[in-house]
């Protein structure tokens, strides 16, 4: 997808700026929602374990400290490699339904570039069933990749689609997904209810990064929030519930405030300061070794 112009990378978590001349300033929705706490351990053994088992080198490599040692290396690895190939993924996803959008606005786009890429890496299907989600439900876009900032509470993010489905307004997220063994994509994590409903609660929608002019946010007023889970087998579109999204709201609240306070820790200083042993120890050593002499 099309990287956020104003979007940067920082010690504190990705952050927004207002302009392409000014200093980024607020982080983003997802710097802001990484603040919660989760535990991948298992995960990260669950994946090492499997990479080592999968290996088709491993009764040599048994035989072998060596290459024992190297295998065990790159099991370590594993979740990462998975991490990232499956972020990658993620992009080249993402860019296409970007570029379907475009298309359909009648603007310049890539999408058969983007298609192609796709089918490079064998990934074809996700496109393929997205097709067949966009024409089914009809998606009129509106605003593709659009930058929001909040003042208020102090962030901004760039949303992946604005759209019009069925005379309704839909605020909408893309994620893609793995498949299960029952050829059903994978559950949505509860979490997208939380970026969702930041876009939402948005104040200013970016006209042009680089002047920094903003507008106020058109779309704000009651929309469908939208998580469509993209997958090879088939893409699932999920509702957030509006009777539970002033929780979630409240929640983000609170973890921006969580970044705010980590950030502030950070800036303090050094946490731990060296101690030197106490002046009367080597004092007290001293008048032991007069006493030890005489």
């Amino acid at each position: 997808m099309t990287a956020p112009l104003l979007a940067h990378a920082t010690d504190y978590g990705r952050m927004y700026a207002r302009s392409t001349t000014e200093q980024f300033s607020v982080p983003s929705i997802t710097t802001v929602i990484g603040q919660q706490a989760h535990s991948l351990d298992g995960w990260f053994s669950y994946m090492g374990a499997s990479s080592l088992a999968a290996d088709p080198e491993l009764p040599a490599i048994l035989g072998s400290p060596a290459k024992t040692r190297q295998a065990i290396n790159k099991a370590a690895k594993a979740a990462e490699v998975y991490r990232d190939a499956a972020a990658a993924r993620g992009d080249r996803v993402h860019t296409y339904c970007e570029q379907v959008a475009l298309r359909a606005l009648g603007r310049p786009h890539r999408m058969q570039e983007c298609r192609d890429d796709l089918a490079a890496h064998g990934e074809e299907a996700f496109a393929a069933r997205f097709d067949e989600w966009w024409e089914l439900y009809r998606v009129e876009p509106l605003a593709p990749e659009i930058t929001v900032w909040n003042k208020t509470v102090g962030y901004a993010g760039t949303l992946d689609l604005v759209a019009r489905i069925n005379g309704r307004i839909c605020l909408i997220d893309y994620k893609t997904k793995g498949t299960t063994r029952d050829g059903t994509v994978k559950a949505l994590d509860d979490k997208v209810v939380m970026q969702l409903a930041a876009g939402m609660k948005a104040e200013e929608s970016l006209v042009d990064p680089v002047a920094g002019e903003w507008e106020p946010w058109k779309y704000g007023d009651n929309p469908m929030l939208l998580a469509v889970a993209i997958g090879e087998t088939e893409v699932r579109p999920m509702r957030a519930n509006p009777e539970i999204l002033k929780h979630h709201w409240w929640k983000f609240c609170a973890l921006r405030r969580v970044w705010e306070m980590s950030a502030d820790v950070s800036a303090a200083g050094q946490a731990l300061l060296p101690i030197a042993p106490p002046v009367f120890a080597a004092v007290g050593a001293g008048a032991a070794n007069s006493s030890s002499g005489e």
